[in-house]
Order: C-alpha cells, then sequence, then structure tokens
C-alpha cells in the first residue's frame, strides 16, 4: 500500500508540473516503479529557513525545481500582503528578483517575477547573473517590500537555493521564516497562484551602477592603491563587477584565473566550488607562482563571500576566515571607524579583543549574516566562512566585492610601508594573543549520524577536551541571556573554546575551535603556533571521540 500511495503522489506532482525537464524525469522514475528514488524526492519537503530554500535540483517536493519555487513565491507573496504590503495598484509594494548563473536560476527567477504580479505586487528583476550582494543592495536602493535571490551559493553544481529578504535589506529570521512557511503549506496546488506572462519590470544597469558607485564610500580617501592581485571567480559571477570596481578605486586590473572566470553551473575545475574546499584555490595558486602578486583573491559562486591567500615563505597558503577578519578589524580601527564589531558566535574571539583595545562595542550574534546584520549600530560584521560586511550602510549582507576592495586597500597600505598581511597578523597576535582557531567538518550522507551526535553529546557531555577542563558548557537550544535558541553546544575551556552545531545549508556536522596563547615578543610566536595547532589537533580528536564521529 505505501508503495502505491508513492506512485499516486508522485503522479499527482507530475500532472502540474511545469517543467518539461522535471516532467520527463519523474515520469521515468514512475515508468520504472524506482520506488526508492520516489521516496527520497518524496518523503517529505524541502523546508523552508536559514533565510530560504536549499536543496538538489530535482523533481518532488524535496528537491529544488519549478513547482517549489513557484510555491515558495507564492507563500512569500501571501505574507507580504498580509503584513500590510500594499498590493493591487501603482502603489504596490515591489520585490526585486536576483539570480546567480546556476542550473534553472534564470527560470526560477522568472517564475517568482510572475508569482508576485499575479499577486499584485510589483517584481523587478535584475538583466542577468549578478552577485548577490547587488540584490542585497537593490532592495533598499529601491524602497523595496523584500527581495530574492536565486542561488545555491558555494554547494555542489547539482544544488540551487532561493533566499529571501525583507525591506530592511537583511535576511529573514525568525518569526517570518515560520509564518512564509506557513503561508507556502497552505497553497493547494499551483493552479491556484496566478502566473502572467508579463507585468514585471527587468531592471537596467542603473541598479549596478549605484552598487558600485556606492563601493566609494568603503575606501579611505587618497589611500594608496599599488597591491597587485590574482583573482578567481570560481566559475561564478563575481568577475566583471569586481573588475569594475576594482577599476573605479584605481587598483591594478587583477590578473584573472581565467579557467575559472566565466560563469560555469557545471563547475568543472573544482569538486566543491567553495575557496575554502582542497584543490579549490590550486588554479589560482598556479597563477600567483607565474605572477608574484601582493595578494590572491577568490570570491564564491555568487561573490558573497570572499577568500585571500598570501605568500607565506616559498608557496602560497589561504588565510583563514578568521584571519581576514581580524585583518579587517584592525584596518578599521586604524582608519578611526566607530559603531559596533559584530560576529557570529562560531567565529574568533580576536575581534572582540581588538574592539575592546579601540574602545568600540562588541556583539556576538548566532550564525549566519541574517543575524550580524541586524545588530544595532553595527559598522563592521564578520563571520568565519568568510563573510564580511564592511558597509552596513550599502549592503546588510556579506559582500565578497567590497570586501576585496578593503582587503586589497589594506595590502596596498602596508607595502608603502615595506609590511604585508602576516606582519600585521604577527602584531595582532603580540597585542592580544595568538589565537588560532580551525574546524572539525564532517560531511554525511544520512543526517541520522548528526543527531546522533548531538544527543551523545548532550547526554554524555565531555569535562575535558585536550587536557583542558571544560569550565562552561552551553546547550543553546535553551538560548542565552543575549542569544536566541539555536541547535548548538558551546565549551569553554581553560585558553579554549568549542562551538558544535549542524550546518543550516549542507549536510554537515561542524565543530568550531579556538585556542588561544599568550605571546611576550614576536620572537615567540613559533613556538605559540606549534603550541597552539597541537592543541587544535588534541581538541579535534577527542571532539571526535565524544561524538561518536
Amino acid at each position: 500500500m505505501e508503495d502505491v500511495a508513492l506512485i499516486a503522489q508522485a503522479q499527482a506532482w507530475l500532472a502540474e508540473d511545469p517543467d518539461p525537464d522535471t516532467r520527463e524525469e519523474l515520469a521515468r522514475l514512475v515508468d520504472t516503479g524506482d520506488h526508492t528514488e520516489l521516496a527520497a524526492r518524496f518523503g517529505g519537503t524541502l523546508q523552508f529557513g536559514t533565510a530560504g530554500l536549499r536543496g538538489e535540483l530535482g523533481a518532488g517536493p524535496m528537491r529544488m525545481n519549478r513547482s517549489v519555487v513557484i510555491r515558495a513565491a507564492a507563500g512569500l507573496a501571501a505574507y507580504l500582503k498580509k503584513q500590510g504590503t500594499p498590493h493591487g495598484d501603482d502603489t504596490a509594494g515591489l520585490v526585486v528578483i536576483g539570480y546567480d548563473a546556476r542550473h534553472k536560476s534564470a527560470t526560477f527567477a522568472e517564475d517568482t517575477a510572475a508569482v508576485m504580479t499575479g499577486a499584485g505586487l510589483r517584481a523587478a528583476v535584475l538583466d542577468r547573473p549578478l552577485p548577490t550582494p547587488v540584490l542585497a543592495f537593490a532592495i533598499r536602493h529601491l524602497g523595496a517590500v523584500a527581495g530574492v535571490e536565486v542561488t545555491a551559493s558555494h554547494n555542489p553544481p547539482r544544488d540551487n537555493g532561493y533566499k529571501v529578504y525583507l525591506g530592511d535589506g537583511s535576511q529573514i529570521v525568525p518569526p517570518a521564516d515560520a509564518e512564509i512557511a506557513a503561508e507556502i503549506e497552505a497553497v493547494t496546488s499551483l493552479a491556484a497562484v496566478p502566473r502572467p506572462t508579463e507585468g514585471w519590470e527587468t531592471l537596467d544597469d542603473a541598479v549596478l551602477d549605484a552598487y558600485l558607485a556606492r563601493t566609494d564610500a568603503v575606501l579611505a580617501k587618497d589611500s594608496p592603491r599599488t597591491a597587485r592581485t590574482v583573482y578567481t571567480a570560481m566559475h561564478g559571477v563575481g568577475k566583471d563587477v569586481l573588475l569594475a570596481a576594482f577599476a573605479r578605486a584605481g587598483f591594478p586590473a587583477p590578473e584573472l584565473v581565467a579557467e575559472q572566470a566565466e560563469p560555469d553551473p557545471e563547475f568543472p575545475t573544482v569538486a566543491f566550488p567553495n575557496p575554502e574546499e582542497p584543490g579549490a584555490m590550486d588554479l589560482a595558486f598556479a597563477k600567483a607562482r607565474e605572477t608574484d602578486p601582493d595578494l590572491v583573491i577568490a570570491n564564491d559562486p555568487d561573490a558573497d563571500r570572499c577568500a585571500a591567500a598570501v605568500k607565506d615563505g616559498a608557496d602560497w597558503r589561504m588565510l583563514r576566515g578568521d584571519e581576514v577578519g581580524a585583518l579587517l578589524a584592525a584596518h578599521l580601527v586604524r582608519r578611526g571607524a566607530t559603531g559596533t564589531f559584530a560576529e557570529s558566535i562560531v567565529s574568533s574571539s580576536l575581534l572582540g579583543r581588538i574592539a575592546e583595545k579601540a574602545g568600540l562595542p562588541h556583539e556576538e550574534t548566532l550564525t549566519g549574516f541574517k543575524w550580524i546584520a541586524r545588530v544595532e549600530g553595527l559598522r563592521y560584521g564578520y563571520e568565519e566562512a568568510l563573510g564580511y560586511c564592511v558597509d552596513p550602510e550599502g549592503v546588510r549582507d556579506k559582500d565578497g566585492i567590497t570586501a576585496a576592495l578593503l582587503l586589497t586597500e589594506l595590502a596596498s597600505a602596508l607595502k608603502a610601508d615595506g609590511r604585508t598581511l602576516l606582519d600585521l597578523l604577527d602584531d595582532l597576535a603580540v597585542e592580544h594573543g595568538l589565537h588560532a582557531t580551525d574546524q572539525l567538518s564532517v560531511r554525511v550522507q544520512d543526517l541520522g549520524i548528526i543527531a546522533s551526535a548531538m544527543r551523545r553529546l548532550r547526554e554524555q557531555p565531555p569535562t575535558e577536551l585536550a587536557g583542558l577542563r571544560i569550565t562552561t558548557a552551553e546547550d543553546l537550544t535553551r538560548g542565552t541571556e543575549k542569544l536566541p535558541p539555536t541547535d548548538g553546544l558551546r565549551y569553554t575551556l581553560d585558553g579554549a573554546r568549542v562551538v558544535v552545531r549542524p550546518s543550516g545549508t549542507e549536510p554537515k556536522l561542524k565543530c568550531y575551535l579556538e585556542v588561544v596563547v599568550p605571546v611576550a615578543a614576536k620572537a615567540g610566536l613559533p613556538e605559540a603556533r606549534t603550541r597552539a595547532a597541537a592543541l587544535l589537533e588534541r581538541i579535534k580528536q577527542d571532539l571526535a571521540r565524544a561524538a561518536g564521529i
């Protein structure tokens, strides 16, 4: 009977699927009676959360496809109208829609525009694949009530996603996500969703020009602009915008990693199009060995993240997100920035030390820029996963283009003094202690492994890691004075910190580790780094054992 019900569910979905590609795919699965694959696609629905949807492309409610997107758009439209958003006349609320260059992204964007128009709202679509921060900028620039970016960021080629922003230009947070999800659930059938074939606006380059003009505010007037860079777009949409921003600022034109410069939804040169993944930066490093720049810069495919690499001895190495986060903070402090410096709880505590020394407010938030962007009085925010918000008045989200500009300005200023980014990192270590970070990340096929690990840590919590006593253990599902509840655990140790949480966007368990080693003088840094590396490795091993992973 279960198989009969599964086939009936698939046939009902097939009957209203508007996409010939997924109709053909699903019809084949029904015809061949592939119940395992059908069960995987119809065993639930993609959950709307973490700012929207993300999943593998394919037919069925557990995949990203036109049917799922149309329902999501209809739910968002219904939510906006219930919030009192004007609709149905010339003053109707505006929803801005952007998209990346992944498979189906343009189609999903057009479907969203059609649904918004059919619901009596105004819709405007960016005219080509552009970086996510351009969409985030456009929301506030155009006075929109909401924005949608069709992107799966740095996920594998088979994935796509649907990121939702409200009118303040920030990604959605509770309770809006649950309220939108409820409206999506209330969509009975696609036939009940009006989808006209015209009536929305296609935006021209005026929005992009305004975004580029806003980048002027990121850099200091008359700052050095001499640093030479190698740049990779990681097969994404960042190249043209970054080149335009660099030219506008007067930096030398970056040397491009040609093999990864143009958008390609197959991401043929990388296993995962994420600068943090092993091998993803190999071509950029090869280009750097040829051209000997001052800095290597990479964006992820939708260009909201920025990675950097520097020459360390005879070869090149990636800077950790926490290292870039501290460098940008120190640069802004030196420039006299005022306002709150903020970071997520999984990022290095070094930012707090820098802010405290400068007499600036500092805040910690839950993971994600949907939280960081909402910090009152925000001047600078970052998280360790290569996300940096350096101009919150322009873009209230992470922005890999403006972060690249600011980092290149810093490299230029240091170059003028005969110094490098590594020299500044050494200075920060001596001033505040060596803050060394690492991550234990486990990718799984079975999500039950993650649930089991979290349960085991809650039921049998460790009392020490790497011989360091755990002084406080917090179950973040209960929330704290400053943090709303989330599925995570935080351990504070003598001279170290560990945060464990399931990823919100990938099938991963992530454990974020930090140790702080005091350093009396620069001469003590090699020994401190050796000690920190050994401690991090031991914490990894002990934590993996405690979690059963």
